[in-house]
């Protein structure tokens, strides 16, 4: 027999039901057969363990709580009103089109901590989060605290960051990524729930109700874990209140999984454990029957969630903000000299290095390659700064979402190709507003000798792709180094694209670069009137390559203009079609464009000034990439090889003339 206290999570669980229910069938579309599933571990966390100042979502001592998996929003938002935080008529939105109650939570919903639906993803999350709230707290415990908080109390005051997961989505490696990160970091803050409801989107999941593997696997990566009824109370309330003990276990330090068995559809009885019916509504016809099963609801219930200690003292910067913490200091110069040879991979860690004096919520994460990327050098100046995430891509762009959610700016660094395999978690970030910059070095054939695998030749195409990101390929230290800074000045996402060998330095220290800009270099003069006139149109590597052609060709009597379009996206538009109308002014013949790149011909440099000059007709844009399949070699044999050498474009004008 149920005690008062039961009786009342059943009925917060019976409401979370009757709108997960009602809001997906009023919707005609939703998940609440996978929302049904987790609602007694939902109800139970709210009622006794969630910890949350909704006055104030950036409050450091709020406990956090992420869906990962995403789809079961119908059980989401129903807390949320339930909680009291939004109305039932809000409810009424959910899916419509202006509605901040999405299909999968988006940082449109105020309360969400990320984006996600793209399961496997959420733990991840969570590790940035919790990562995060230690480094806070540790920051804010080492000012002003109450005298009455003991070393004892202050740790009770560690908030929580709460995952729910489906056991679908474990078969993602993106989740034991994050599992075994969080083990090494030792995030006893970080607690996963497993739904373990057995049916997947089409079938079975592959483990099916073996909850003791799920249990061990997760043992496997150091964590400890609990197995649980998920429809049972006692059993739910008790795995909750083992979390909270084991953050007073200074020697566990270790992450904690609930793994709970539950039914998909639980509460309805022709929906439950019934395969078919996985995201797929109640049909109207139908729903009064599942309703009569439930029984009656409160629909005036609310619960007040308590709220975290100490919830007026410290605050972290607002999604909304883009810098946090600036120092008043002057900023430390850089010192590059004309004509040194410098890479733009070393340029950027160490410019990364001298921004992390002014911009004190910088941190950067690097997939165990910070010797090539040179992220090793803030490291060594700011370790406390620095995160190890190994080679586990996807597990690392995640962790720094959670991060940029807290209010740091996170520099995630790695080999431009390996980028390519986050690309998932990429687009994710950017569907939630995510403030994270990336560095992709080793990009091109100009790296060389280790051939194909390391050569980044897809990476402008791809964040060219994403919404709302920079894409920046700087040719010099001098470049590197203030388009570095400019990435921090900016909220949302950007990329810098950076090269292995070393190349000269040919821009003054004083010089400015904005994103969105370009630099031009004129043709040296010419002793006569040119034959014909010619814009070439690069980045980075092949940039010199176009100077070079440009000096070849000027002895041959043609000026070629070449354009340092370090800025990819945005473009600087309006320079380039000034730089055409004054540079073809009066010719009969068309304005003619070459553009040169070390990228794959598809979706590069290329593709973005054709956007700019697609309407005129007036001018003609070649364009020379990559084209052949790469293979190992010198940096100059590949240049040629790929036909985008200095040689190359000397070549291409000519045939043009």
């Amino acid at each position: 027999m149920l005690d008062k206290h039961q009786k009342k999570l059943r009925e917060i669980a019976k409401y979370l039901r009757y709108f997960a229910l009602k809001m997906s069938t009023k919707a005609g579309s939703g998940h609440p057969t996978s929302s049904l599933s987790a609602a007694d571990l939902m109800a139970v966390l709210l009622a006794n363990h969630y910890r949350y100042d909704f006055k104030n979502p950036d409050n450091i001592y709020n406990d956090r709580l992420i869906f990962s998996k995403g789809h079961a929003t119908p059980l989401y938002y129903a807390m949320f009103a339930a909680m009291g935080v939004i109305s039932l008529k809000d409810l009424d939105s959910y899916r419509k089109f202006g509605s901040s109650l999405e299909g999968h939570p988006t940082p449109n919903f105020k309360f969400a901590e990320a984006a996600t639906g793209s399961l496997g993803q959420g733990l991840s999350v969570g590790v940035g989060l919790a990562l995060s709230l230690k480094a806070k707290l540790k920051e804010a415990e080492s000012k002003e605290l109450p005298s009455r908080f003991t070393l004892h109390a202050s740790r009770y005051l560690l908030p929580l960051v709460y995952v729910l997961l489906g056991d679908g989505e474990m078969a993602e490696g993106n989740v034991w990524e994050a599992a075994n990160i969080a083990s090494y970091y030792r995030l006893d803050n970080l607690v996963a729930i497993l739904d373990v409801n057995r049916l997947g989107q089409s079938q079975e999941t592959s483990l099916g109700w073996d909850i003791h593997k799920y249990s061990d696997r997760f043992q496997s990566f150091g964590w400890e874990t609990k197995v649980i009824d998920g429809h049972d109370y006692d059993e739910i309330a008790n795995a909750f209140r083992q979390v909270q003990s084991s953050k007073f276990k200074v020697q566990n330090q270790r992450p904690f999984a609930i793994i709970a068995k539950t039914v998909k559809g639980k509460g309805v009885s022709f929906l439950e454990n019934k395969d078919g019916w996985h995201g797929k509504p109640v049909p109207a016809e139908m729903f009064e029957k599942a309703l009569q099963e439930l029984g009656e609801v409160d629909m005036k219930m609310r619960w007040k969630v308590e709220k975290p200690l100490e919830s007026s003292k410290y605050h972290v910067v607002s999604r909304k903000q883009s810098i946090n913490n600036l120092a008043t200091n002057y900023l430390l110069h850089t010192t590059y000299i004309k004509g040194d040879q410098i890479a733009t991979r070393k340029a950027y860690g160490e410019a990364l290095s001298r921004i992390g004096v002014q911009y004190q919520n910088v941190v950067s994460l690097d997939g165990d390659v910070k010797n090539s990327t040179y992220s090793e050098i803030f490291k060594a100046n700011f370790p406390e700064r620095f995160f190890e995430m190994f080679i586990a891509e996807q597990n690392m762009v995640g962790t720094a979402v959670g991060m940029a959610r807290l209010g740091f700016i996170p520099f995630v660094s790695t080999f431009a190709a390996f980028l390519t395999r986050a690309f998932d978690q990429i687009r994710m970030a950017s569907v939630g507003g995510a403030n994270i910059k990336f560095c992709g070095s080793h990009a091109g054939v100009s790296i060389g000798e280790d051939g194909p695998s390391q050569m980044g030749l897809e990476d402008i195409a791809m964040f060219r792709s994403v919404f709302g990101c920079s894409v920046l390929y700087p040719a010099d230290a001098v470049a590197t180094d203030k388009l570095v800074e400019e990435m921090v000045k900016i909220r949302g996402m950007s990329y810098i694209r950076t090269t292995r060998p070393a190349t000269p330095v040919i821009y003054d220290v004083d010089e400015e670069f904005s994103i969105g800009g370009c630099k031009i270099h004129k043709s040296p003069k010419l002793p006569k009137t040119p034959k014909n006139k010619i814009i070439i149109i690069a980045a980075g590597i092949t940039l010199y390559e176009a100077l070079n052609a440009q000096e070849e060709l000027s002895k041959e009597g043609i000026e070629a203009i070449v354009v340092d379009c370090y800025s990819i996206k945005p473009i600087a538009e309006k320079t380039l079609k000034d730089l055409v109308t004054h540079t073809f002014k009066g010719q009969t013949l068309k304005g003619m464009l070459i553009t040169v790149e070390d990228h794959y011909f598809e979706g590069g440099l290329g593709d973005a000034v054709l956007n700019v000059f697609a309407c005129d007709e007036k001018v003609k844009v070649y364009k020379m990439a990559v084209t052949k399949k790469p293979r190992s070699g010198k940096s100059d044999e590949l240049l040629d090889f790929e036909e985008i050498s200095a040689k190359a474009i000397v070549k291409k004008v000519k045939s043009l003339n």
